[in-house]
């Protein structure tokens, strides 16, 4: 089975792609083999990749979802593909305005309403659209993996899918590994040699199988420089990402390690 790891971007560009590791599980389903990196400028370069291959269990790295808070405030569908064909119709200007006076409304220290999973994951809110913009990222990322045909579990599976999508997140399994260590920046001027240490700290102890997930890497040494060198951590992301696909993947359907209780409106991100 193809595993594929995700750094999205919901405005893809030359500079900022898409980054997607794809590898599989060793037969001993103790390891996980990076095989490839791709990069992709668009959207539709994305999709129709995901749409061309046969099957496969991705680790995504955008929301699936918004809290049931904030959907039952908007008056939006609670049925999560009625949520997401809602959603996908809307301007970004309009979710913007939304949830701006969503959160106007409420008190500092509580602007924003959260899913379960976001604190265990230690994620952003899925409504946030500045720094960083996930709610545009699940307005443009969801809609094209339904496209794509996957199916999505504790959310909705629909027809029978040989494509499984789970939201990853790498920042959950890259605090378990280096702390709160930084190692990555999109800010030319903060790409500084600690950051690189920290990528190939993160790194090293990956391929030792340093976390609770019980996976280690097998890289090759030029996709290990690649994954050093890369000072925006993408290319990283998209490994961690893979890792947590391939937890996923060890744990099997039907739920792929998501835990028993998993509010099916909001969903749950993967080993969180």
């Amino acid at each position: 089975m193809l595993l594929i790891g995700c750094d999205f971007s919901s405005a893809p560009t030359r500079r900022k792609t898409i980054v997607v590791a794809t590898g599989a599980l060793a037969p001993d389903s103790k390891s996980v083999r990076l095989h490839e990196l791709h990069r992709f400028a668009t959207l539709d370069a994305w999709s129709e990749w995901l749409a061309a291959q046969p099957a496969w269990i991705g680790g995504f790295d955008f929301p699936f979802s918004l809290p049931r808070e904030l959907v039952e405030h908007l008056g939006w569908p609670t049925d999560w593909p009625e949520l997401i064909a809602h959603y996908a119709a809307l301007e970004r200007s309009e979710i913007r305005r939304l949830f701006a006076a969503f959160c106007a409304a409420r008190p500092v220290g509580g602007k924003f309403a959260h899913r379960g999973s976001d604190g265990p994951a230690g994620a952003s809110p899925s409504m946030k659209w500045v720094n960083p913009p996930v709610a545009y990222m699940l307005h443009a990322g969801v809609p094209r993996l339904m496209a794509a045909g996957a199916c999505f579990p504790g959310l909705h599976m629909g027809p029978a899918s040989e494509r499984v999508a789970l939201e990853a997140y790498p920042g959950l399994l890259a605090r378990e590994l280096v702390g709160r260590a930084s190692y990555k920046s999109d800010d030319r001027a903060r790409q500084n040699e600690a950051r690189r240490a920290a990528r190939a700290e993160l790194l090293a102890r990956l391929g030792r199988g340093n976390s609770r997930l019980g996976l280690s890497v097998d890289l090759a040494p030029a996709h290990e420089t690649l994954l050093i060198d890369d000072a925006t951590g993408d290319a990283l992301d998209a490994l961690l990402c893979l890792v947590q696909a391939a937890w996923a993947a060890r744990e099997g359907a039907p739920r792929f390690g998501l835990p028993e209780g998993t509010d099916p409106l909001e969903g749950w991100i993967v080993s969180a």
